[in-house]
């Protein structure tokens, strides 16, 4: 068997989608709302444990998008207007950094305290981190310090957010850094957040995942990513399987996590392409690990078909030697 989990978040099905809504409208009070939200979450949870997962992600259904939960806790941020995310269909509200972030109440530490009690032993909680480059390149700096500046303030509250989360029952936490998948992501980009997250992240406790998805990182900054004291880095390889090749000629983690299962698709994935992936990735590098996993989050595809995806690695997992 071949050890496997997913990256990020969950989609809403209709009846938690249509819960927020009423929530934004007025319709409903939060704590109706959650209920039903909070009943989807731990359904999200266990089919993870049912199918053998042993590190579970925390499904964030309650989440608008990975940022706008820590801007709204956040002293000096406020979110503005909606911007695409990637070249997905899904919009974010972009945070506004108007001075140095602080935060006046804590995010994560909540989600361990609900989640992780529930979970049967053998089986641990992992909490989701915007990554702080990611966080900062795609918000509005108006705090008059610089963009690297930015950075380390957001990683350094983030990480006191995972150390807390870990105090309260996780296990573990991913740090997702979609940016480094950008064609605009630069080597330098790339070298930022293998240093925040070897400053702030990896001196912490639990299983530390580094993740980089939609698409392959650039050879150049594989480079840099393998230098991140990480579990495991993640990397999409189903979207892009030779860019995702060349980037682990150049470097290999020591820990990789392979992207074989397309997050961004309904359509199931065939077993022998993931067969042939770990083959050509074990021609290419040598990872002291190797798990399989999702191409990113399975938030863009409908409810029944991101469980869908959760069954498929979990057989391929089963299957694979």
């Amino acid at each position: 068997m071949v050890e496997a989990f997913v990256l990020g978040g969950f989609p809403r099905s209709d009846n938690a989608r249509h819960a927020m809504r009423d929530l934004d409208n007025g319709a409903v009070g939060f704590l109706e709302a959650y209920r039903t939200v909070f009943f989807e979450e731990l359904l999200v949870v266990g089919a993870q444990v049912g199918l053998g997962y042993r590190l579970v992600a925390d499904p964030v259904l309650s989440w608008h998008d990975m940022f706008r939960p820590f801007a709204e806790a956040w002293r000096n941020v406020a979110v503005d207007g909606l911007q695409r995310f990637f070249d997905n269909n899904f919009f974010y509200r972009v945070p506004v950094f108007r001075d140095k972030p602080d935060p006046a109440r804590w995010v994560l530490p909540s989600r361990a305290k609900l989640l992780a009690p529930r979970l049967p032993k053998g089986h641990g909680l992992r909490v989701l981190v915007p990554g702080p480059v990611t966080f900062a390149k795609l918000s509005k700096n108006e705090a008059g310090i610089g963009a690297e500046g930015l950075a380390e303030e957001i990683a350094r509250i983030l990480a006191e957010e995972a150390r807390k989360a870990l105090e309260a029952g996780a296990a573990g936490f991913e740090v997702a850094e979609p940016w480094l998948g950008d064609p605009d992501a630069t080597k330098e980009d790339a070298k930022l957040v293998a240093e925040l997250f070897n400053k702030y992240f990896a001196p912490l406790a639990g299983t530390k995942i580094l993740s980089v998805y939609y698409h392959p990182p650039s050879p150049e900054a594989m480079q840099e990513l393998a230098e991140a004291k990480a579990d495991y880095v993640a990397i999409s390889y189903a979207d892009a399987p030779s860019k995702a090749l060349k980037a682990l000629a150049k470097a290999c983690p020591q820990g990789l996590a392979l992207g074989v299962i397309n997050a961004r698709s309904i359509y199931p994935d065939p077993l022998e392409k993931t067969r042939q992936a770990i083959q050509e990735v074990e021609k290419t590098c040598k990872p002291e690990k190797l798990v399989l996993t999702t191409t990113a989050p399975l938030d863009l595809i409908p409810f029944t078909e991101a469980l869908e995806k959760l069954k498929i690695l979990a057989k391929h997992s089963d299957t694979l030697q």
